[in-house]
């Protein structure tokens, strides 16, 4: 297979995909490095497609169903795990995280978040790669991109993140 067949074949299976596929996994479908991935999907991206690294893999990212709306948040690392869990479980998918860097502007880290189980895969893959909060830049201040079945969901998190302390209101 040619370099640009198996880009193809790359973009088309993450389209297909309705989860994150790892570099790892890619490599061994298409018989080439995990390397050789990392430079297609770059190229891919320079070309215009739509792929996210996330902690799990790549995806072309999709809101799904339903409403997306933003909620802006404060806290330390140490309430991540509660935050996350509180948003998961009113039903609601974590996109991403936002925040305004003072020298790079707007950094946005994908997660694509829908259970406490991929919550905990998430914090487990940080504390093992002893990785920092992309808020921890801003002091913890951040926003996430969720996508809600409705807006009662999007109220449900509103109020279990108010509950916690971390809801940041104007």
């Amino acid at each position: 297979m040619r370099a640009e067949e198996r880009r193809q074949a790359i973009l088309e299976h993450l389209r297909q995909s309705s989860r994150p596929v790892s570099a790892g996994y890619l490599a061994e479908r298409f018989s080439v490095s995990r390397q050789a991935v990392v430079g297609d999907v770059a190229l891919l991206r320079a070309a215009g497609a739509d792929i996210s690294a996330t902690p799990r893999g790549y995806v072309i990212l999709r809101a799904g169903p339903g409403l997306v709306r933003r909620v802006a948040c404060r806290h330390d690392g140490a309430g991540m795990e509660a935050e996350l869990c509180a948003m998961v479980d009113q039903g609601c998918s974590v996109l991403d995280v936002i925040v305004d860097h003072p020298v790079y502007g707007q950094l946005t880290g994908p997660l694509q978040l829908a259970s406490r189980y991929d919550v905990s895969q998430f914090l487990s893959r940080c504390a093992g790669a002893g990785a920092r909060p992309l808020s921890d830049l801003t002091g913890g201040i951040h926003l996430h991109t969720l996508s809600c079945p409705d807006e009662d969901a999007f109220r449900r998190v509103r109020e279990a993140l108010r509950k916690l302390g971390v809801l940041l209101e104007g």
